[in-house]
């Protein structure tokens, strides 16, 4: 099946072309980069209504490939887990800024990295955008207040730039 991410030469791709409350089921899902980071554990301060991430994964989160174990139930299996949709961006203010939707939301190109740009789905490992074998899976953490950090809200060096550090494209030379 045909997701649009194959352009003919010259067209455009379908990220930037189709409105994300228009795209087709397959598209909206390729739009996710495969990072995990929005499968970490967030908390919400009760006072200043601030989000803090934590380095905690859900049980799901295969911890490696960042791909969760058992997606077609994840939300039967994990209460809290949401099914992202185009209307629900405005109001969520936890995604990651790396993040492929709210990136495409805003208005924002897709990084060099993104599958979708890269054709590869390692490449958001080689950015060191992936929460690969830097989290913990929630049956072994303990108290999440214990697990706080401050990566999975910042960009990784690099991973913010359309073209890949260091390459040059043919305007370039």
């Amino acid at each position: 099946m045909d997701d649009g991410t194959r352009e003919g030469a010259g067209a455009r791709p379908f990220w930037m072309t189709v409105p994300l409350s228009q795209m087709t089921r397959e598209q909206w899902e390729s739009l996710c980069d495969g990072c995990g980071r929005c499968c970490l554990h967030k908390l919400r301060d009760d006072e200043t209504d601030e989000v803090v991430f934590t380095d905690v994964a859900c049980r799901l989160l295969d911890t490696t490939t960042c791909l969760c174990t058992d997606y077609p139930h994840r939300q039967r299996r994990v209460q809290d887990c949401i099914s992202l949709t185009p209307a629900m961006l405005d109001d969520i203010d936890w995604l990651p800024p790396t993040c492929g939707y709210r990136l495409i939301h805003e208005g924002k190109p897709l990084p060099w990295w993104h599958p979708l740009v890269s054709g590869r789905a390692e490449t958001v490992h080689e950015a060191d955008v992936s929460v690969s074998g830097r989290v913990i899976s929630e049956r072994r953490a303990g108290a999440l207040e214990d697990h706080i950090v401050q990566w999975p809200g910042e960009c990784p060096p690099g991973a913010e730039c359309v073209r890949k550090p260091g390459c040059l494209t043919r305007s370039d030379r």
